[in-house]
């Protein structure tokens, strides 16, 4: 059990029970170590961290303590080509090979970018091997992902590429980009240093390894207890399904992880591998919320970014995670099995419970990561406890004013 001394941080006193939500999180929800922010109308409002973050050592969660977010990496994937977008180097209705000439072949000349980054392109896994020195080595990648071969016809349906899109995307930023930084680099260089914060797709071999948080996963009896959809589960134990082919080969999801120092420097898992800070990725976030000035955001971009996802031709079925999910433009959107904030809302949750997300209607950039992972594959909890309490102080807040 952890008392309330464990939390630190500062809450606005609008936002007193998230704070209260935070702490229930150690008594009652088994959390480990964790942070929540939030940023209402460009404000910090909730800044809070708190437990452990290396269950071994017991070294305690402290301000600056930076976490793997899994798949909350592709929000911020998404956020650099939104920047692409809004400088006039890439057009979401535009095919992929008119920026990236190789790409046209085996099945992909037709594919545009808004069909890739709502996982309709049909390259969820790759069909050759792919490593760690093959993600290291962009050009070599770039090559294998030419000559990768859709798994259907382009459109037609919709499959969670867990790992490839980023990738994709990364190759798709250095062909926009007039520098041809990598992705990772170019959100070090557009969005987390003008907004001074701790975010990487690509970590650099300054950050020490006493900044990073070690995730522990939930044990056997958790997962077969406690993870939702239990449908999912089974999907990925076979090695011959969409959802495992996606995301445990080729390179599979533990190829950011390092022996010697937590996660590995210098690789960019565009999808997957990044690792931040919760205030970090709330505050990138809350200029997305906020009409993006400071990064030089247009409002035809945030425009597309709110409306609503697009479907494939048979819909928003997903054949990795056999359920109804709704992608647009690199992020997830609010749907029947996914609800955060309102339905222009936009952003990425993780495995094991991480989430972030911009809410223009009311103005939120929020974000929670943890270093336990959670069983829930439709919203953790621990951060659904944390968001709730969010949402009614913001309400209460809104009727306070009128």
């Amino acid at each position: 059990m952890l008392g309330e001394t464990a939390v630190e941080g500062h809450v606005d006193p609008d936002f007193e029970r998230v704070r209260e939500a935070f702490v229930a999180n150690f008594t009652r929800r088994q959390e480990l170590g964790g942070a929540c922010c939030a940023y209402c109308q460009g404000q910090k409002v909730v800044d809070l961290w708190g437990g452990i973050r290396n269950k071994v050592t017991g070294e305690p969660w402290e301000r600056d303590t930076m976490v793997v977010v899994h798949s909350a990496t592709k929000g911020l994937a998404a956020m650099t080509l939104a920047i692409a977008h809004s400088r006039g180097w890439l057009d979401y209705g535009e095919r992929v090979a008119t920026y990236w000439p190789e790409f046209a072949q085996r099945g992909k000349q037709e594919i545009t970018v808004r069909q890739l980054l709502a996982h309709q392109a049909g390259l969820f896994a790759f069909d050759v091997p792919v490593d760690r020195s093959t993600v290291a080595d962009l050009d070599h990648l770039a090559e294998v992902m030419a000559c990768h071969t859709p798994a259907w016809k382009p459109g037609t349906r919709q499959a969670y590429h867990g790992l490839t899109l980023g990738f994709y995307e990364g190759e798709l930023m250095r062909r926009v980009d007039p520098r041809h930084r990598s992705l990772g680099q170019f959100f070090q260089d557009e969005i987390a240093t003008p907004l001074e914060e701790d975010v990487y797709i690509r970590l650099p071999d300054t950050i020490p390894n006493s900044r990073l948080a070690t995730l522990s996963p939930p044990g056997l009896l958790e997962m077969v207890i406690g993870f939702r959809p239990l449908r999912l589960l089974v999907e990925g134990l076979n090695p011959r399904s969409n959802i495992n082919r996606a995301l445990s080969a080729n390179p599979g999801t533990s190829v950011y992880l390092d022996e010697q120092r937590v996660y590995a420097r210098n690789l960019e898992v565009p999808a997957g591998g990044g690792v931040a800070t919760a205030r970090g990725i709330a505050h990138a976030y809350g200029v997305f919320a906020t009409g993006g000035r400071e990064l030089g955001l247009r409002r035809e971009t945030l425009d597309l970014l709110a409306a609503p996802a697009a479907p494939a031709a048979r819909g928003f079925y997903d054949e990795c995670l056999k359920g109804e999910v709704q992608f647009s433009l690199g992020f997830m959107k609010p749907c029947d099995n996914w609800r955060f904030g309102s339905v222009h809302s936009f952003g990425s949750p993780g495995t094991g419970g991480s989430l972030g997300y911009a809410d223009p209607d009311s103005g939120v950039g929020y974000a929670y990561v943890t270093s336990q992972m959670g069983t829930r594959f439709t919203g953790d909890p621990r951060e659904i406890a944390i968001r709730r309490a969010i949402e009614s102080a913001l309400r209460e807040r809104h009727s306070r004013r009128r």
